[in-house]
């Protein structure tokens, strides 16, 4: 369904960041604590190493992939089965949906897909919960962080597989994602959601940008950039 009056392109591509955007709040260490407490509650008692990790990454010890690894190794473990993380991660996205999510933001993804846009999500949350988020939300595609999985071995490490899903790393993926199926960029229209300055890559790139809910730093370049703010905070 193409949008009255609108140009006609080949591909219509409605581009999604989750986490403050889709969601209400982060979901990584919520993710974590749901599996934990489900799963090994002596791993809670570990919660003061992921305290001291959290400064050394305010501190500039280790970057933002490396925490995300050792926030997982502690709260989930340094290696562990699929078959057994799987059910946490439907179950957390069930948690997720239900109770989690911008009202308005639902009621966008369903009218880009009245419109025809292929939906997108690209975060640098983890692959693992990610798509049974996704597939709830009846996104088409999505782009996520990878953890470490072995040809050969059923059980996932916890250790990421390439880079961190974020800024100018998550646009390059976009860029990959592009090129694999066939859309150019002259042959699409496109349209970006984020809350966050990091997504500036592609927003910057989209035909219509949208900072929704935005954190302090977008809100102030938004304007600049004459992207469109909204609040999916409040109600029409």
């Amino acid at each position: 369904m193409t949008e009255p009056g609108a140009p006609d392109y080949a591909h219509r591509v409605a581009m999604y960041d989750m986490d403050r955007t889709i969601t209400r709040a982060g979901t990584y260490s919520g993710f974590l604590m749901h599996v934990a407490r489900r799963r090994q509650q002596w791993r809670l008692l570990l919660l003061p190493l992921v305290g001291l990790a959290g400064l050394a990454y305010a501190l500039r010890l280790i970057d933002r992939s490396q925490l995300k690894a050792i926030n997982l190794r502690l709260l989930v473990g340094k290696r562990f089965s699929r078959a057994e993380i799987a059910p946490l991660a439907e179950s957390y996205a069930d948690q997720v949906v239900a109770r989690g999510l911008h009202e308005a933001a639902l009621e966008q993804i369903a009218a880009d897909r009245a419109a025809g846009y292929r939906l997108l999500l690209a975060t640098a949350s983890f692959h693992l919960y990610v798509d049974a988020i996704a597939r709830r939300l009846g996104i088409d595609d999505v782009l996520a962080t990878r953890l470490d999985e072995p040809d050969g071995d059923d059980h996932i490490h916890a250790r990421l597989s390439g880079d961190n899903c974020y800024g100018e790393a998550k646009f390059a993926r976009i860029g990959g994602w592009l090129s694999d199926n066939a859309i150019t960029r002259e042959g699409a229209h496109i349209r970006a959601y984020s809350d966050h300055v990091s997504d500036h890559p592609m927003l910057r790139f989209a035909d219509e940008a949208i900072a929704t809910t935005p954190s302090r730093k977008l809100k102030r370049l938004a304007p600049q950039m004459g992207w469109q703010v909204v609040d999916w905070r409040r109600r029409k």
